[in-house]
């Protein structure tokens, strides 16, 4: 059975939904699918059940806490979500179906739509506050730029600081990947990271075009992510990206810095259009930090620092460098933001791009 799920692995969309007890080495199958759902209060999983762990370890734990839907959505990312009971559960996979293709030959089926790709939004010219630090709920944009506001989220219980599912634009199937700003500052971290990497591979493998919208200030620092391998971990999502030979369209709202605006599908990494609001700000550091850096011998006088902070976000606190450099294909205005994507989209449907032959990559685990 592992063969064979190994085998199918790109081939053929795999999704498990696990509606009662799964434990020991069964566990593996549906670990190498694409998909995993359970259902809360009735489903488990584990590799070693509660009796074995508390001969081993000595620890005390429930079947629930082991291995619950909870646990799985929430903190190991095992699951992709959960639902109440096995009607719901089945009802929502059948809504997950319907946005992908049978096989990776085939492209996902084309939905009729009653809503004007050319649809424009002006809520959308006031979303980002004037605070630069003050946050914003990205969920917003992705309802407004979805065909009838239609977005299926994928693991909305973990890593909240970056959003993955499917929406159609002009009734086809798209992937969105969104940093989310009401989450850690919508920070790119270990578990984003790997949430999201997985994400591009499966749309890439079955030729699902993705639609990036970036507000990231960067890599969450600290010891922890530091120790825990952020930096082997945020490679997968790079390597993802770079990988990826669908349409990949950006859209780069508010902050784009540094090594977390490479990795969110920049123009470096085979961007087919990168469009920036007028609030984009592109640049490797804030104003704040590279002030500090840059001018260190000034760092005594008050009034020379705040001068030379202002004099960074006047040259850098827009996207119109970035773009002058050809970093950025356009400058838009938020309210055009569907009409942009949508036309976009259907400029890439021939998009036709080969990576060398190998028999496989390496990707960083």
């Amino acid at each position: 059975m592992f063969q064979r799920n190994v085998l199918a692995s790109g081939v053929v969309p795999q999704i498990s939904v696990i509606m009662g007890p799964c434990a020991g080495g069964a566990v593996y199958s549906p670990a190498m699918t694409d998909f995993i759902f359970m259902v809360r209060d009735t489903s488990y999983m584990f590799v070693t059940g509660p009796d074995v762990v508390k001969t081993v370890t000595n620890e005390v734990v429930t079947a629930e806490q082991l291995g619950g839907a909870s646990t799985h959505t929430r903190k190991s990312s095992v699951a992709d979500g959960a639902f109440q009971d096995d009607v719901e559960a089945l009802s929502e996979i059948r809504r997950l179906f319907d946005f992908l293709p049978l096989n990776n030959r085939e492209k996902a089926p084309t939905r009729p739509f009653f809503d004007d790709p050319a649809r424009i939004e002006p809520s959308l010219d006031t979303l980002i506050p004037d605070n630069p630090n003050q946050p914003y709920d990205m969920k917003e944009l992705i309802a407004k730029v979805a065909d009838e506001g239609d977005f299926y989220e994928i693991q909305k219980d973990f890593a909240g600081n970056i959003i993955i599912g499917f929406v159609r634009i002009e009734g086809q199937t798209v992937g969105i990947v969104a940093n989310q700003p009401m989450v850690l500052a919508g920070c790119l971290d270990i578990d984003s990271s790997r949430k999201a990497a997985r994400f591009v591979r499966f749309c890439d493998a079955f030729e699902i075009p993705i639609l990036t919208l970036v507000d990231v200030p960067g890599f969450l620092p600290g010891t922890g992510q530091e120790y825990g391998g952020v930096i082997k971990h945020g490679a997968k999502l790079l390597f993802a990206y770079g990988e990826a030979t669908v349409p990949k369209v950006t859209v780069i709202t508010r902050k784009a810095y540094g090594g977390a605006y490479d990795v969110m599908a920049s123009k470096h990494l085979r961007g087919d259009f990168n469009y920036a609001w007028p609030t984009a700000e592109i640049a490797v550091m804030g104003a704040k930090g590279a002030v500090e850096i840059l001018y260190r011998s000034e760092l005594g006088d008050a009034d020379k620092i705040a001068a030379r902070t202002k004099d960074y976000e006047d040259r850098f606190a827009n996207p119109f460098v970035a773009a002058e450099k050809g970093f950025i294909d356009e400058v838009i205005q938020p309210r055009s933001t569907r009409r942009r994507v949508a036309r976009a989209f259907a400029s890439l449907r021939g998009k036709r791009l080969t990576n060398p032959w190998k028999k496989h990559d390496n990707i960083p685990l």
